[in-house]
């Protein structure tokens, strides 16, 4: 994975984040970012599409979560919720980005962003959500017998 698309990453979470804390109009959180050169090393187009794509599809992102996660999907910690919900937008939208890649990518977030300890809930949940959104590939790569 580069280190562009990981730094996409980063800047998706922590926008996300500002949306979700202030419901702040998309575009004007991405003009910030880009005026604060918080993109700088990342790649902006990823961002761009990741950003805007988890809020057009939220009630797909938070139904996936809903059926694993053990409280309310607003209930979660936020930075959490940020990370869940973007690395559920790619399990479910980048098809071509191998499952385990979206899944440690988000454990690397909640490591660097999260509490203590959150990167084992976040992998605990995407790992769910993969098996089920996933399933095809993941039973492709089990070993016949």
């Amino acid at each position: 994975m580069s280190q562009a698309k990981t730094n996409a990453r980063k800047c998706a979470v922590q926008a996300l984040y500002q949306w979700q804390m202030t419901g702040n109009n998309l575009n004007s959180i991405e003009m910030d970012f880009l005026e604060e050169e918080r993109l700088k090393g990342a790649q902006k187009s990823y961002f761009k599409e990741i950003f805007h794509g988890v809020p057009k599809q939220l009630d797909v992102i938070d139904e996936a979560l809903t059926e694993f996660v053990d409280r309310e999907v607003e209930k979660i910690d936020p930075v959490e919720r940020a990370i869940l919900r973007l690395s559920v937008y790619e399990l479910i939208n980048y098809l071509n980005t191998p499952y385990r890649v979206i899944i440690n990518e988000g454990v690397n977030l909640a490591k660097f962003f999260g509490a203590e300890g959150s990167h084992k809930y976040v992998n605990g949940i995407l790992d769910k959500v993969a098996k089920k959104k996933r399933s095809v590939e993941i039973d492709a790569k089990k070993p016949r017998k």
